[in-house]
């Protein structure tokens, strides 16, 4: 399947995520977890960061999110670890589930099948089996909305699944009008760098929207958070950088003061900057509006392929660098 097909196919994966989440049997945990640790990488990671985010402005957990080969030292049986990766056979995902089963952690994966699914199989471990066979990019509706469903089943959070389903619902009623806004906005940045700037709360979405324009479209590009830039980023804008695309995510619920702060920084940017934008979100509450960034965000990154006149779904280095590592020991 093209990545035309798959961005298309997106509120569909959401509405089989939705009843995946809701069908999925989870035990009771054997005691409430001091915290909660995603592992994750890549197109499989991306979830954790965003339900990251989320659930410290809307649960009642803390959690973390590790993308690397190693566990934070505190984690221990005290701890519940949700392995997510779509193969099921990402190395540094393998890496930490062997590291929870030794810290004797609760353990919940999240797979299409691989190694991962075989593991927890073997050691009694909840798996929530997700499709495969397309790219891990092209499926986090599947893992993020597991994610979810994993919190709201242990009342870490409320009415996630349903706010994934208002979402769904906008962008199949508003398909058309998410197509004309990511043409415009891809046009305006295929052949610039793209520079993100959002408020704190939805770094998240930043990253998912960079990471696609990286994989997709095939830009370097990079991202930022408001208000911490302020403290530094923000004097690198001392000379004009007309290669550059500023682009401002903006959302009803940014503190004031951080909407003050991204107000006072596109003045300063947009005489600096080659091209600026100012994007506003849609949705009635975070979640519903983390999705419509999502959603919006994939679409650019597929109009930039196009104009760029790139293939959207090729990752040759990507693949050359996992050749490579498998040949060391």
């Amino acid at each position: 399947m093209q990545m035309l097909s798959l961005i298309e196919a997106f509120p569909k994966q959401l509405a089989e995520a939705i009843d995946i989440a809701r069908s999925s049997t989870l035990h009771d945990l054997k005691f409430t977890p001091q915290h909660v640790v995603i592992s994750g990488l890549g197109g499989s990671g991306i979830g954790g960061s965003i339900v990251a985010e989320y659930v410290a402005h809307e649960g009642k957990i803390p959690v973390h999110v590790c993308k690397e080969y190693h566990l934070p030292a505190w984690v221990n049986e005290q701890s519940l670890v949700i392995l997510s990766s779509y193969s099921g056979d990402t190395e540094e995902t393998l890496s930490t589930f062997h590291q929870a089963v030794e810290r004797k952690a609760q353990v919940i994966c999240i797979s299409s099948g691989g190694t991962i699914s075989k593991l927890a199989q073997e050691h009694g471990f909840d798996l929530i089996q997700i499709p495969g066979g397309n790219p891990p990019r092209a499926c986090l509706g599947y893992s993020l909305v597991q994610l979810l469903g994993i919190f709201e089943r242990y009342r870490w959070i409320e009415n996630a699944l349903q706010s994934v389903e208002n979402a769904r619902q906008h962008m199949v009623e508003k398909a058309a009008s998410y197509q004309r806004e990511a043409e415009s906005i891809a046009k305006a940045i295929a052949f610039s760098t793209p520079v993100i700037y959002t408020c704190a709360g939805y770094e998240g979405i930043a990253i998912r929207f960079r990471q696609q324009l990286n994989e997709n479209s095939k830009m370097l590009c990079w991202h930022h958070v408001i208000p911490e830039m302020n403290h530094n980023e923000l004097v690198g804008w001392a000379d004009k950088n007309p290669k550059i695309a500023a682009l401002f995510f903006r959302n009803d619920d940014d503190f004031y003061r951080s909407a003050k702060r991204m107000d006072i920084c596109l003045t300063i940017i947009s005489s600096k900057a080659g091209k600026f934008l100012e994007v506003n979100s849609e949705g009635n509450n975070r979640l519903e509006r983390m999705l419509y960034w999502i959603h919006l965000g994939d679409w650019i990154s597929w109009y930039a392929s196009v104009e760029r006149s790139v293939d959207a779904m090729e990752i040759n280095v990507i693949n050359r660098l996992k050749a490579e590592l498998s040949n060391l020991q």
